[in-house]
């Protein structure tokens, strides 16, 4: 071969193998997706968190207005009003409500006084796309002109009448402890809780017997343990309850109205936030009990 032929040939696969090179597909790596921003809770303000009502003689109905602002510069959807008792209903103009920046919305409410008296005090769990908020309802309802003087109520006892039938709705539940979870109560034990897990399920459907200031006398308050707690005694007595008591028993299988997932992150949730042993030894709780005698000192030994 000559050497000008040669050079053509070398020539030839340089051009080719550049313009091979120039046709072949650029590899573009796709952006990686940028994280969604956490929800703000704080872009829904209210007026007040907690509204009273003094109801005058007569009164049928309380009725109490709440008023909820989008402080954030993007809409904020409303999608659930949950009142703790089929006593009390809320509105918005329509269901979700979107709230735009910088707008508000009067949440309007009313309370059923019928059977009632005394300070009565209800929730309002506010669902939207920021979060859960819970807004409380007091109402001084006076006694009928045509009903006898209440007795007179020992220090430290729940106001009288302050649910309306609450004598007779304690005794139902002593006498079928699931009766909680059937007709109207549904509405504060069962139907506000429903979708929620964790902290959000324990306000939902275990705080309004466990954290009310009026709870009947035997409804514990779980912040004070009597006992060492771990997380399967959580577990148990949310699924289970306890016989001849009010506390029901919340798994489906027992006639309650979660699932075992459920009531395995609400058991976490208590477990890792409430006390897991009493604060004191024995000794001291047994000297703390009504009528007990402090422990005394054991004498020095005397000097011969």
């Amino acid at each position: 071969m000559s050497c000008f032929h040669l050079l053509l040939s070398v020539c030839t696969a340089l051009i080719l193998g550049v313009g091979a090179h120039a046709q072949a597909p650029a590899v573009v790596t796709p952006p990686a997706p940028v994280p969604a921003a956490a929800p703000n809770p704080n872009a829904l303000v209210f007026d007040s968190d907690t509204k009273e009502y003094k109801a005058k003689p007569g009164d049928t109905e309380a009725p109490i207005t709440f008023f909820a602002t989008n402080v954030s510069s993007t809409d904020i959807q409303i999608t659930a009003l949950r009142p703790s008792c089929g006593c009390t209903a809320a509105q918005l103009p329509t269901m979700p409500y979107t709230l735009g920046a910088g707008s508000n919305v009067p949440i309007k409410v009313s309370m059923n006084l019928a059977g009632k008296m005394g300070l009565v005090t209800k929730s309002l769990g506010v669902e939207s796309s920021v979060g859960f908020k819970s807004l409380i309802l007091r109402v001084d309802i006076p006694q009928p002109t045509n009903v006898a003087p209440a007795p007179a109520i020992a220090h430290g006892a729940a106001p009288a009448n302050s649910m309306g039938d609450r004598a007779k709705n304690i005794q139902i539940a002593l006498n079928d402890r699931q009766a909680v979870f059937k007709g109207d109560c549904r509405s504060c034990h069962v139907d506000k809780g429903i979708g929620k897990v964790g902290k959000e399920l324990y306000d939902a459907d275990c705080g309004v017997c466990h954290d009310d200031v009026h709870r009947a006398a035997m409804v514990p308050d779980l912040k004070v343990p009597k006992t060492t707690r771990d997380l399967e005694f959580w577990r148990k007595w949310i699924a289970e309850g306890k016989p001849a008591t009010m506390m029901p028993a919340f798994l489906q299988a027992h006639g309650g109205p979660l699932t075992q997932p459920e009531i395995d992150a609400l058991a976490s949730y208590l477990y890792q936030t409430l006390p897991k042993a009493p604060s004191a030894t024995p000794a001291v709780q047994q000297a703390l009990l009504p009528g007990a005698r402090p422990p005394t000192a054991a004498p020095a030994p005397q000097k011969n």
